[in-house]
Parts: structure tokens; C-alpha cells; sequence
């Protein structure tokens, strides 16, 4: 499912772009530059309450070759499963819905927020990057990226180049990524704002099969992406340094949430059907990215934000910090917050009303709306008397959905239509 590509295309960028911190490290570390192998490996939770919940494995792997060689490798497998919103507001009577493959249906109670309890899947995810210093001003990478679910393929790649002035003190850095999706989704992809069927208003299946089949579109459908990444990495002084990024960003193709519908409803708020959202087939994404990091006398410190801005109108602001404090030579404590807010997507809107015009585009999802979200985390570290590290991170998080100004007719005002997602984030490390 889209939902759960996690972002790949700015995971791909993180991988091109090397920054001045990751060099340090690279440079600081000795098991990089001494062992002939580096191992991270890691488990993670993710649990909604009363919605998706996730488990991730994930390992990493670095070989140093000499001084100036370095090749990164990365696996992630994840499995989802649970309940995701549908799109569709919430009734005085219960609702039923056809699932997205056109077999059976399942039914929400009176009063709840709809959702579709078929969200599950397995998703495989490879990537591998290699980076060269060419010599003491120019360093290079390239990587390959591929990700599968079940009906979702990504396969990119991406490459980055820095230039070292100033004594070192300044570094220069150019990435760029590009990636192609194939979406082929469960039943097929609905056609824009067409009207979910039922089977029991057919007499026989073969009737209701043709009228779903009259919904959907035959075949896949794909989705390129283009990024290119400009940074700056400035050294301040001995303990601080402070890093500027501008990034550009251009999809182009299916953007459309196949598993995503909006309710039509009258003037009491009363449900008269249903259909399958639309969004645009392009989208042009501008973002700016400022980060301080200061080394402590009790530990490390950074401060970062974060401003988005695309054409779908959709433009987001993220404050995030992060203070990592010594506990003891080998032990350490690290506290983590995030705020982020969103205003709504120019096509976003949480139902239709019968009886006015169909737009083009319109889509009920929430995670295009107005909200706000935080995040409260900390994580614990130690290193073993053998070398090795293992570390510990939970985290809170908290998503804030926000009526855009619809004005909310009949019994639509008794419920709540924007309801607050709650997660909660475990992980555990060790790196060899």
C-alpha cells in the first residue's frame, strides 16, 4: 500500500547526502577504518491505538576498504497490520463497505470513525550506497535503492558529490535521486469519483462482478520521482557547526490512495454514497532545512527546522531537537522532541455533499488535512566492554487532525469527524 513505502524517496536522499557530521564520524570511528566490517542491527514497534501496528527489522552493514572507500548496505523488513480511516465520516447508523478487492464487505458501528480493517502487508526493503573520497576536497557516492510490498515496486537510485573549502571548515554537497513506483492495488485502481457498489443491490454475482468491474481501471500504473538536494555544512568554531539544506522535489504520475473514499452526504448529514477519491498526477515540492549541532561538556545538543511548501497548497513547519546527555563514559541518555504542523491540501475535504458538482480532485485522507503532531521520545545507549553498543528508544507520538473551516451539516456535528492518532515507538539497537 502507498501508506506504508514510509517516505523512500527522502530515505534514498539520506542516503546521497553526505554530510560533514557523517564524515567526521566515518573519520572518528575507528571500527570503521580498522575492522573489516561495521554491523547495526535493530527491532522496532509501531502501535496506533485501536489502528495500524507495525514491526521492523532492520540491519545495516558498512565495509571500510582503506582510507577512502566505504560501501553501506541496508535491509528492512516490516510487517502491517490493523485498521487505517477509510476516508469516510462517521453515522448515526452503522455502515457497510466492499472492500477494496471487491470481495465481501465489513461494517462499522453507529457512531465510530470508519476503518478499513483490510490495512496489512509485508514490505522488503534493500538499498546499498558507496562512497569514495576522490581526494582531500572532493568525496562521491552512488547507491541503489529497492523496495516491494505487495502491490507496491520502487526501484531508485541515487548519487551525491561534496567539495571540502576552507580549510576543511566548509563543505559544499549536491545529491540527487530518482525513482520509479509501480502501483498495482488490490481490485484494481478505481476510476476517479466513481460510486462504491454493493453487493446485495445485484441478484446475482455476476451482476454485482461486471458493476464493480465498471469502477476499476485495467492494469498498473506508475509514479516517477525526481530529487535534487543543495546543502551547507559551516564548522563554527571548535564545538559547533550548523548545516543548511534546499531541496526540490517532482512527481509525476499516480498519486491517487486507491484504498481511499469520501463519504456523500446531504444537508442532515446523512450518507448517500460513497466514492473513490482523485488527487493530481503532479506535484512540485520546495523544502528548506536549517540544523545547529554543539558538542557538550556533558554531551551533544542539536536544533533543526524544517519548511515545506508544494502545489497542492500543502505547507508544513517541523521544530525538532534532539540532547544527548553522558551518564558516564560508556553510558548515555537522549531526549528527543518534534512538533509538526500542516495546512490542508487545496483538494482536501472531509466529505461531499449530493446534489453540487463533483470535483476533479477531492480526497477525504486526513493526512493531507490541516493537523498538528509531536513527538516525545527518549533513548538510552551503553557500550559494552567488548566494543559493541546497545541502545534503547521509546517515543510518544501524537497526531492532531483539525477541521479545515467545512462547515459541518446535521448529525455530522455530534461526532468527531478529526480524531487524534496516538502511537507509540520501541526500538532496540546493537551495533558490532
Amino acid at each position: 500500500m502507498q501508506l506504508t513505502s514510509k517516505q523512500h524517496i527522502a530515505s534514498a536522499l539520506a542516503i546521497a547526502s553526505c554530510s560533514l557530521i557523517g564524515q567526521q564520524a566515518y573519520a572518528a570511528d575507528p571500527q570503521l577504518t580498522q575492522d573489516d566490517w561495521k554491523v547495526d542491527a535493530a527491532i522496532m514497534y509501531y502501535g496506533e491505538q485501536d489502528r495500524v501496528q507495525a514491526a521492523e527489522a532492520i540491519g545495516n552493514v558498512q565495509k571500510a576498504f582503506g582510507d577512502t572507500s566505504l560501501l553501506d548496505m541496508k535491509i528492512v523488513v516490516d510487517s502491517l497490520t490493523g485498521a487505517s480511516a477509510s476516508g469516510a465520516v462517521a453515522q448515526a447508523e452503522s455502515q457497510t463497505f466492499t472492500r477494496p478487492s471487491g470481495k465481501g464487505e465489513y461494517t462499522i458501528n453507529a457512531g465510530d470513525t470508519p476503518l478499513d480493517d483490510t490495512f496489512h502487508d509485508t514490505r522488503v526493503q534493500l538499498s546499498a550506497n558507496w562512497q569514495e573520497v576522490l581526494n582531500q576536497d572532493w568525496t562521491t557516492n552512488v547507491g541503489v535503492y529497492a523496495s516491494k510490498e505487495f502491490d507496491y515496486l520502487s526501484m531508485g537510485v541515487n548519487a551525491g558529490l561534496e567539495r571540502s573549502l576552507n580549510k576543511n571548515n566548509t563543505t559544499l554537497s549536491l545529491s540527487a535521486a530518482f525513482t520509479n513506483d509501480i502501483v498495482d492495488p488490490v481490485g484494481g485502481r478505481p476510476m476517479a469519483m466513481s460510486q462504491m457498489v454493493f453487493r446485495d443491490n445485484y441478484e446475482s454475482d455476476a451482476d454485482y462482478q461486471a458493476a464493480f468491474d465498471q469502477t476499476r481501471l485495467s492494469g498498473d500504473d506508475t509514479k516517477q520521482t525526481s530529487d535534487i538536494m543543495f546543502g551547507v555544512t559551516q564548522i563554527l568554531n571548535r564545538n559547533w557547526l550548523m548545516q543548511a539544506n534546499y531541496g526540490l522535489s517532482s512527481v509525476s504520475g499516480y498519486m491517487t490512495d486507491p484504498y481511499k473514499i469520501l463519504s456523500e452526504v446531504d444537508l442532515n448529514g446523512q450518507t448517500q454514497a460513497y466514492r473513490y477519491e482523485n488527487r493530481p498526477d503532479s506535484r512540485l515540492k520546495h523544502s528548506v532545512f536549517v540544523m545547529t549541532k554543539g558538542a557538550l561538556d556533558s554531551g551533544v545538543v542539536d536544533f533543526s527546522y524544517r519548511y515545506s511548501t508544494d502545489d497542492w497548497d500543502i505547507q508544513s513547519h517541523t521544530l525538532e531537537t534532539h540532547y544527548r546527555y553522558n551518564l558516564s563514559p560508556t553510558m548515555y541518555a537522549q531526549l528527543h522532541l518534534r512538533y509538526y504542523q500542516q495546512q490542508a491540501a487545496e483538494f482536501y475535504q472531509p466529505f461531499l455533499l449530493s446534489g453540487e458538482d463533483l470535483p476533479e480532485y477531492a480526497s477525504a485522507d486526513y493526512r493531507i488535512g490541516d493537523m498538528t503532531a509531536y513527538t516525545v521520545g527518549v533513548k538510552f545507549g551503553q557500550r559494552l566492554s567488548n566494543g559493541h553498543e546497545m541502545s534503547y528508544r521509546l517515543e510518544y507520538y501524537q497526531q492532531n487532525p483539525d477541521n479545515n473551516g467545512t462547515v459541518l451539516p446535521g448529525q455530522l456535528q455530534q461526532y468527531d469527524l478529526f480524531p487524534s492518532v496516538k502511537a507509540i515507538v520501541a526500538q532496540v539497537s546493537y551495533s558490532f
